[in-house]
């Protein structure tokens, strides 16, 4: 090549605006297909967004609070004392209903003035403060098997087991685990 022959510059043509711009389209449509069925799948199968309706369950939620609940927890462990489970109402399973489990199967549960024994031995109950204590008494009870005591931590606001009876292992669908909203009581329910 002598020095004087023009070198020749590669041609590059542009890619045409519109075909950029449905290009960009469909990849935001792909990504927000995918995040849709991911979504789907987990409020479906594993968290599923709920609204706390009432106050029985006060101090620790309120009414109107948003909380997640796990509905595969129970999968793979037992639901134990403690828990804070959501369950469809025994005698109207359109409801849910929150509550803690207090007894599991084969458990004496005795309420004399207020306070709850299982198994003979008075539970420690620090989330039921003494403003929502309810001295009333009932029987001893005995858990049958597949099924769960709970109670109300607002003992004087909570249609539960007291009146309600045990409630099914059936009926239980969730384990109440985080709290969204509102942002100022974000965090993991005990």
């Amino acid at each position: 090549m002598s020095p004087m022959e023009p070198v020749s510059q590669p041609v590059v043509s542009p890619v045409p605006p519109p075909r950029r711009a449905w290009g960009t389209l469909r990849v935001w449509v792909r990504d927000l297909v995918i995040s849709a069925v991911v979504s789907a799948f987990i409020i479906m199968f594993l968290y599923q967004p709920v609204k706390v309706e009432g106050t029985s369950m006060l101090p620790g939620l309120e009414d109107q609070e948003r909380i997640f609940i796990n509905k595969f927890v129970y999968k793979f462990e037992s639901i134990e004392r403690g828990d804070i489970v959501v369950f469809h109402y025994p005698r109207d399973p359109q409801k849910s209903y929150i509550k803690r489990v207090i007894g599991v199967a084969g458990d004496h549960i005795l309420i004399r003035k207020g306070y709850v024994y299982v198994n003979g031995r008075l539970l420690s109950e620090p989330y039921v403060p003494v403003a929502y204590f309810d001295p009333r008494s009932y029987p001893e009870e005995v858990v049958p098997e597949g099924a769960f005591y709970v109670l109300g931590d607002h003992r004087t606001m909570s249609n539960d087991s007291r009146d309600f009876g045990p409630v099914d292992a059936e009926f239980i669908y969730g384990k109440a685990v985080f709290v969204y909203w509102p942002v100022g009581k974000v965090g993991v329910l005990r």
